[in-house]
């Protein structure tokens, strides 16, 4: 029987053969993570292949972003899940892929958000029940300085509560749920939104 640790890793070994597997999460790019407890994730250790992972490709952290598994070494951009913990602690998953119509769209919106409307799949994000209003999706300017990232996005998150996923412009989608199905649908539901994004700026140019 799997201990809670190997149930969560398992979570995440099945969610990157899925990510993998829709062309979300090439090669070694992406990682993904769980909360393992209160001041705990799990997340992927840098440098693997996301649709090959096995249950020794996780290691725990702090939610300051530290390793707590000498000789493992963390994703770069562990930080970034992590500040998701402790902004909401129902936060029970954390999904970062690199999808081409993410990586695609964020180049081409040029303001600082997203907008998403009267789209009916809206109501597959968290905290969502009708296709009215508006979903905002905050665009970050990439940065290697992942701590300065990670200040940007905390100031977001402090003003809009209820953001359910951010893009890194030329980079990838952020976004997270209470279980790791949770994030899964959330994924699902932004790149089925964004190529519909992507075709309506085809036509109208």
């Amino acid at each position: 029987m799997m201990n809670h640790r190997e149930l969560l890793a398992q979570q995440i070994i099945e969610a990157g053969q899925f990510l993998y597997s829709r062309g979300w999460s090439p090669a070694t790019s992406s990682n993904y993570s769980a909360r393992l407890s209160e001041t705990r994730a799990l997340l992927t250790v840098s440098g693997k292949h996301k649709g090959q992972l096995g249950l020794d490709d996780v290691l725990v952290t702090d939610l300051e972003g530290n390793s707590l598994e000498p000789g493992k070494k963390p994703s770069a951009e562990t930080l970034l899940h992590t500040q998701l913990y402790r902004w909401k602690p129902e936060i029970g998953a954390v999904l970062h892929t690199h999808s081409v119509n993410a990586t695609v769209l964020s180049r081409m919106v040029a303001d600082e958000a997203l907008v998403l409307h009267d789209y009916e799949l809206q109501k597959a994000f968290s905290g969502i029940t009708t296709h009215e209003g508006r979903v905002l999706v905050p665009i970050f300017e990439n940065d290697q300085d992942i701590a300065r990232l990670a200040t940007h996005v905390q100031t977001w998150l402090d003003t809009h509560p209820d953001c359910v996923g951010y893009l890194i412009r030329g980079h990838g989608l952020y976004t997270w749920g209470a279980r790791m199905s949770d994030a899964l649908r959330q994924i699902e539901a932004f790149e089925f939104l964004f190529e519909c994004e992507l075709k309506i700026l085809s036509i109208r140019t």
